[in-house]
């Protein structure tokens, strides 16, 4: 959910991707370093692993061509930086390797400094301890005139949206019920979204929103 803000014509937005489930969580229960995607979540994540746009992020060919391969695709080419909570790169950093998926600038919101990390690809993890206002603008300097992710986790993005920092927000909705886990707009308090697009597949009903003020 990022809302769009009045700006300059190169300064970035600064957007939000999730996929929930239809019932609001974008986590299962128990999430723990060992297990980032929580108890229970797998079809929030097994719909985005066979499109051809994400395995050419993640360094595979083949998959799919389809719109939500086309959507994805935008979002990639789209963002210029993105900021991220510690947990996220600690749950991440494993996974991603030596050529991780982003290809731009990411800075990490963390209480313990870490010089900077260069990666193959074009990703470079800055370990930014003075607050989130830093993070972004640091990010919005990287980004030049494409757009900011603020990734996740759910913590992160919540703070940024507390502080209205959020101009656009994207979901990709997934049609599954989790029961339990976690959500993202928990404690985020009330708020009115301008709807952009909607686009449904057999996969996700993607969702575009402007963050209202």
């Amino acid at each position: 959910m990022h809302r769009r803000h009045r700006r300059h014509p190169r300064q970035p937005r600064r957007h939000r991707r999730r996929t929930p489930s239809l019932d609001g969580c974008i986590a299962g229960t128990d999430v723990t370093l060992d297990n980032p995607g929580g108890t229970g979540a797998e079809p929030l994540f097994e719909w985005i692993h066979n499109l051809a746009s994400w395995r050419e992020r993640q360094g595979m060919t083949g998959g799919e061509e389809n719109r939500d391969s086309e959507l994805m695709r935008e979002w990639f080419d789209a963002t210029g930086a993105v900021v991220m909570g510690r947990l996220m790169y600690d749950t991440g950093a494993d996974f991603w390797g030596d050529d991780p998926p982003f290809r731009t600038p990411v800075f990490v919101l963390t209480h313990r400094p870490h010089p900077t990390l260069v990666k193959q690809g074009g990703t470079t993890f800055t370990f930014v301890t003075d607050g989130i206002h830093s993070a972004l603008a640091q990010a919005r300097e990287a980004a030049g005139d494409r757009n900011v992710d603020i990734a996740g986790g759910a913590r992160t993005v919540r703070q940024y949206l507390r502080e209205g920092l959020i101009d656009e927000l994207q979901l990709h909705v997934v049609p599954a019920l989790l029961g339990d886990g976690l959500r993202l707009f928990e404690g985020v308090g009330a708020g009115r979204l301008e709807q952009v697009r909607v686009v449904d597949t057999p996969l996700a009903t993607h969702l575009k929103y402007r963050v209202g003020k």
